[in-house]
């Protein structure tokens, strides 16, 4: 779960794995329909226009969920930089 909430971070805001959860893990996270179902077909699921259908739903329907909070987060900051010498 470690990794699978590092993979998550990659997309932007840090995420922490709080579950507790220490095993390996096979994940399959599909992503929505693009568009609505052929006619006379039923829908069974969101599709990409849904408008509330996001990472928050599709961890969801992995029994996850993010949770906002504080933490302590590794950065790295840069104060001064320079072109390097000719020589």
């Amino acid at each position: 779960m470690a990794s699978f909430a590092s993979f998550l971070s990659n997309a932007g805001r840090p995420v922490q794995d709080r579950t507790g959860l220490t095993g390996m893990y096979d994940i399959t996270m599909k992503p929505p329909a693009p568009s609505g179902p052929a006619p006379g077909e039923q829908q069974d699921g969101p599709t990409a226009s849904d408008p509330g259908y996001g990472v928050d739903s599709a961890l969801s329907d992995l029994g996850l969920k993010l949770e906002p909070g504080k933490g302590q987060v590794e950065t790295l900051v840069i104060d001064h930089i320079e072109r390097p010498s000719e020589n």
